[in-house]
C-alpha cells in the first residue's frame, strides 16, 4: 500500500513537472500508444521507394524508424487491400468497385465499442460524412470505412478536419491521400513531398508524445512478389531494417495488440510484429 501511494505521488509529480511517464507495456509487451497514425500510398514496389532519390522523406522515416523490408500486400488491385487492413477480409471483392456495404467487423468499429476513438481522414472529400464513390481526386475505394455499416458517418472525414494540435486525434487514424498525393496519379516525388509537408509534423512530435506513424502501401506496381514499403515511425521504434515476413493482415494484427482489440478475419493468423519495439 505504501508503495502504491509512493508511485502515485511520483507520476504525480512528474506531471506537474511537465514529464511524461514511460508508455505502458500492453499485456503482449507492446508499447500502449496515446495515438496511432496510419497513412496509405498508392501502387509502389519497395524497392521504388525506400532508398529511391525521389522519395527521401520517406526513406529519412525508413532509416529513423523501422522499416519492414519484407512486407507483401494481400493481392491486386487495390480496393481488397485496404479492405484487408481494415476488417482482416477482402470481403470476396476482386475489383476496385463501389459502392459496397458490409456489417462485419472492423478495426473502426472495434476501437469505439471498447471506448476507445477512431476516424478515417480522407483529402479531397467534399464533405465530412460524404458517402459518393468519387469527386475530383477524392475516391471512396480507398476509405474502407465508409464501406461499414456499424462504423459512424461522424468517424469520416476530410484531411481539412484534420487538428493541428496532434493531441485532439483520436486513438487511431487513417489518413487516405488524394489521387495525386498518395503517388497513384502523380509522381513518387510529389506524394513525398505532400507527406512530409502534411505529416511531417505530426512525425516529429510523435516521437516525444508516445506516439505513433505508420506508413504502407496498398499494392505495389504489379509486379509477381507485390512487396510494398511499410515504415513504422515514432517513439519505442526501434531504428533498422527487419526481416519478419509481414502483410496487411499482420499490420492490422499489431494495430489491434497495440489497442488492446481483439483479431477479425485474417488478421487471427497472423502474429502481431514484436520486434520492432525499444
Amino acid at each position: 500500500m505504501r508503495f502504491r501511494r509512493f508511485l502515485v505521488l511520483v507520476v504525480v509529480a512528474l506531471t506537474a513537472a511537465g514529464c511524461r511517464p514511460a508508455a505502458v507495456p500492453t499485456s503482449g509487451g507492446l508499447p500502449s500508444y496515446d495515438h496511432i497514425l496510419v497513412v496509405v500510398e498508392e501502387n509502389h514496389s519497395y524497392g521504388e521507394i525506400v532508398g529511391n532519390a525521389d522519395a527521401p522523406y520517406l526513406t529519412s522515416l525508413g532509416t529513423n524508424g523501422a522499416t519492414m523490408t519484407q512486407s507483401f500486400a494481400v493481392m491486386h488491385p487495390s480496393e481488397p487491400n485496404y479492405l484487408a487492413l481494415f476488417s482482416g477480409s477482402t470481403q470476396g471483392l476482386a475489383n476496385d468497385s463501389c459502392p459496397h456495404t458490409y456489417s462485419t467487423e472492423n478495426l473502426g468499429h472495434q476501437l469505439i465499442t471498447a471506448g476507445q476513438t477512431f476516424a478515417g481522414y480522407s483529402e479531397s472529400m467534399p464533405s465530412p460524412g460524404y458517402s459518393g464513390c468519387v469527386d475530383g481526386r477524392y475516391a471512396r475505394k480507398h476509405s474502407p470505412w465508409v464501406n461499414f455499416t456499424n462504423v459512424p458517418s461522424s468517424s469520416n472525414l476530410r484531411f481539412a478536419d484534420f487538428p493541428t494540435d496532434y493531441a485532439r486525434l483520436p486513438r487511431v487514424s487513417i489518413v487516405a491521400p488524394d489521387l495525386c498525393h498518395d503517388m497513384h496519379d502523380c509522381s513518387v516525388s510529389t506524394g513525398d513531398t505532400w507527406l512530409k509537408n502534411s505529416l511531417g509534423g505530426y512525425a516529429s512530435w510523435a516521437k516525444t508524445h508516445n506516439s505513433l506513424l505508420v506508413v504502407t502501401f496498398d499494392e505495389d506496381d504489379r509486379s509477381a512478389d507485390n512487396r510494398i514499403p511499410t515504415i513504422f515511425f515514432g517513439a519505442h521504434v526501434a531504428t533498422g531494417g527487419h526481416g519478419e515476413r509481414i502483410t496487411h493482415y499482420t499490420v492490422l494484427r499489431t494495430l489491434q495488440s497495440l489497442t488492446g482489440v481483439a483479431c477479425t478475419g485474417n488478421s487471427c493468423a497472423a502474429s502481431p510484429i514484436t520486434g520492432i519495439w525499444n
